[in-house]
This record gives structure tokens, C-alpha cells and sequence, in this order.
């Protein structure tokens, strides 16, 4: 099983499951560690999968969104 690492923090669930969901329409597996700071989750994808979840996410947010800045 490849190593996981964090692509993102999610403020709250409902952020963390949007964008588990874009990863996954992006054919891109994913997973949510609640261990982030207060509320946050920790978004994981496989390490070797880090380059291509970040452009997924970079292409399918707005510039104005706060999940770009993840």
C-alpha cells in the first residue's frame, strides 16, 4: 500500500468532503485524518498521486475559493 501524505487541510467535514469528492471524480484515491488543528481534517492521497491531486484541485476551484489555497 503506498505511503499517504496530506494534500490538504479542510476547515470543516463539509469542505473535507467536497474535495474528497473532486479527487475522486478525478480518479484520484483519498482519504480524511480528523487529527487536523480544532475542526480541521487532514486530506491524504496516495504519495505518488501528491502532483496530480494538487492540479486536480488547483483546476476544479476558483480563484476565490478558499480550497485553492489548500
Amino acid at each position: 500500500m503506498p505511503r499517504m501524505v496530506q494534500v490538504a487541510i479542510a476547515g470543516d467535514v463539509t469542505e473535507a468532503e467536497e474535495l474528497q469528492e473532486l479527487l475522486r471524480n478525478a480518479g484520484i484515491d483519498c482519504e480524511l485524518d480528523p487529527s487536523g488543528p480544532d475542526e480541521a481534517l487532514t486530506v491524504l492521497v496516495p504519495e505518488d498521486s501528491l502532483e496530480q491531486a494538487k492540479d486536480a484541485i488547483e483546476a476544479l476551484t476558483e480563484p476565490d475559493d478558499p480550497l485553492a489555497d489548500a
